[in-house]
């Protein structure tokens, strides 16, 4: 024991070595303005999380592909909560939800409980089925049922879900982290990204779990830490609430109404009903759920998490009323440069410095647990979906690793590319669910429950779905409006066509199915 953690500790000394020499660096050829208190706090807390991950690579207790991608089924119940929970209260989740109660109204504040309800249905509907077969990515049931060639089809929805959701948890951080350390938005999500994949290429599944354990407490300790003072900046609970509802009326509920929604009504639904359903084809969600011990273990640890996200959004939601009500004239602050920017503000401006940097941990811990997960699950799906079947069917478990390892470095700096070119969190948070709603749900949903699903019927599903679902456009990739749908405002269509995309996928796929069966 006292071996592992000396081994542990070595590298995530060098790490504060590194670290340290960085600052210095930045601090002298730069024109960036360090906190140091705060810099030094957060590369304390990289070290920690690094020489944890460390030493979680030293817990395995075979050199195989299991061991590393799915902890050798032993997760216990508790751990196997935490890290579920801490895998969807990311850094999106909880500056999305800020950014969106801040300037929108909370009617538009969907992902928190929209998530919390996928992790419930995938719980009590799929978590069950796909334990029991024992599979080890959410694509094994589609590769099963249709085939090799068509399960690589659907691996670019759920590798681009995946990388798009670990892009929009950097970018969380880099906005968080400038914010109160001072430091520019792209040095910090340099930084912080190249710590998260080389601990995760580390340890693997057993590195992800354990800190995420640590960082789901040092989140919900250290938002709910910053609350009371953000609310007492701005005069109080009951005072915020009330300038909260003048401000935004209906809106500044959670309940849809025609009255908050106008035009925007059935929009409303066609995204809660992609946050539902689109949480549930994740590998990020079915890794935990396969890494447990037992049916029942998968069950109830899902069930449990949508339960701990729904809690851990309160304090989020929280600080995005206490930014929208703050006068920031009369605080000598300046007002936040854009919704994103909600949380980090709300911390370093209406709390105590030394509160301030607690929450800068506490966002820099939910970005990380949420990061380490998303880049071990598309490296998982790429080493076994895609390359053992295409290109080398007998290769070993232990090589399998070792390229499992290689990608988790490629997905990893693919994402913090496209972090260092995106603006809004809570944009690229949506569209990650979008992609597997539209194209990936369907195909699951028959693997798993139609009997008579075929590969062709698969196909046909999926170059429908994405024809539906692309021709209505989509702003934050800049793709135009192919299709005439109907209920266009501002060159936006608020026709439900991404509910549209995935229940003419579904039916496409079931009735394309049984024409090939009939005709064979």
């Amino acid at each position: 024991m006292k071996s592992r953690l000396g081994s542990a500790m070595r590298p995530a000394l060098m790490l504060i070595g590194l670290l340290l020499l960085a600052g210095l660096l930045i601090h002298f050829f730069t024109d960036n303005q360090l906190s140091w208190p705060a810099y030094i706090s957060m590369m304390v807390f990289y070290s920690l999380i690094f020489g944890l991950g460390a030493y979680a690579a030293q817990l395995r207790t075979a050199n195989d592909s299991d061991s590393f991608l799915l902890a050798g089924r032993q997760l216990p119940l508790l751990l196997a909560v935490f890290t579920m929970s801490a895998t969807w209260v990311g850094g999106g989740y909880i500056n999305g939800t800020a950014e969106y109660t801040y300037s929108s109204g909370l009617v538009w504040v969907q992902a928190p409980w929209g998530y919390a309800m996928s992790l419930i249905i995938g719980g009590l509907f799929f978590a069950r089925k796909m334990r029991r077969k024992g599979y080890r990515t959410l694509l094994d049931p589609l590769e099963e049922k249709f085939g090799k060639r068509i399960s690589a089809l659907f691996f670019l929805p759920a590798l681009s879900g995946e990388v798009f959701w670990t892009a929009a948890i950097l970018t969380a951080l880099g906005t968080t982290f400038g914010a109160i350390a001072g430091l520019d938005t792209s040095t910090a999500i340099i930084l912080s990204a190249l710590i998260t994949i080389a601990y995760t290429a580390l340890g693997g599944l057993w590195a992800v779990a354990l800190t995420d354990f640590l960082q789901l407490i040092l989140l919900l300790v250290g938002l709910s830490l910053t609350v009371p003072f953000a609310l007492d900046a701005v005069g109080g609970w009951p005072a915020a609430w009330e300038q909260y509802q003048n401000t935004f009326g209906a809106a500044a509920s959670f309940f849809p109404s025609r009255e908050a929604l106008g035009n925007y009504y059935w929009n409303w639904w066609d995204y809660a009903l992609l946050l539902c359903f689109g949480g549930i084809p994740w590998q990020v969600y079915f890794q935990r759920v396969l890494a447990s011990r037992d049916e029942n273990t998968a069950v109830r640890l899902s069930v449990i998490a949508g339960v701990v996200c729904l809690i851990a959004a309160v304090p989020a939601v929280l600080i995005g009323i206490a930014g929208q009500t703050a006068d920031w004239s009369l605080l000598n602050a300046p007002a936040p440069p854009d919704a994103a920017s909600t949380l980090p503000w709300v911390i370093r401006y209406l709390t105590p410095g030394w509160v301030g940097i607690i929450g800068l941990g506490a966002v820099t811990a939910a970005v990380m647990s949420s990061a380490d997960s998303s880049i071990l699950s598309a490296s998982s799906m790429s080493g076994w979906n895609v390359y053992r079947p295409l290109f080398k069917p007998k290769i070993d478990t232990k090589n399998l690793r070792k390229l499992v390892q290689r990608m988790i470095w490629i997905i990893g700096i693919a994402a913090m590319l496209i972090a260092l070119n995106i603006q809004s969190v809570y944009e690229l948070w949506f569209l990650c669910s979008d992609f597997v709603y539209c194209l990936l749900f369907p195909a699951l949903v028959c693997a798993l429950f139609d009997p008579k699903a075929n590969g062709v019927g698969a196909l046909a599903g999926f170059i429908v779905a994405a024809i539906l679902r692309f021709g209505g456009g989509d702003a934050t990739l800049g793709i135009p409006v192919l299709l005439p749908y109907p209920m266009m405002e501002d060159g936006v269509s608020l026709f439900p066509f991404r509910t549209l995309a995935m229940t003419s996928g579904l039916v496409t796929i079931i009735i394309v199915s049984r024409i090939r069966s009939f005709f064979r």
